[in-house]
């Protein structure tokens, strides 16, 4: 069953190809939406996808390319799609 996930990513996120490195780790699974970085410092994701690949992508969301350093992670699956065409780094 497609979901929609929404997450955001905080600690040394940006600046550290967090926002390259989902979208490579999106397309490997199918998985379409965008991440952007925020002015908090955060990185802001929005995904849709089966769960088991959100489930895995999330997995990746908590750990992040090398040199990110995660200390936080706030997400959220919700049934209601938008339907993006693809995985777009804002």
């Amino acid at each position: 069953m497609e979901k929609h996930l929404t997450v955001k990513i905080y600690g040394f996120v940006q600046g550290m190809f967090f926002r390259f490195g989902a979208k490579v780790e999106a397309e490997k699974r199918g998985i379409k939406g965008f991440a952007r970085n925020e002015d908090d410092g955060s990185v802001y994701i929005e995904a849709e996808g089966n769960e088991k690949d959100l489930s895995q992508f999330l997995e990746w969301c908590r750990k992040g390319p090398a040199l990110a350093k995660v200390e936080k992670v706030d997400f959220e699956f919700k049934n209601e799609l938008k339907g993006f065409k693809s995985f777009d780094v804002k």
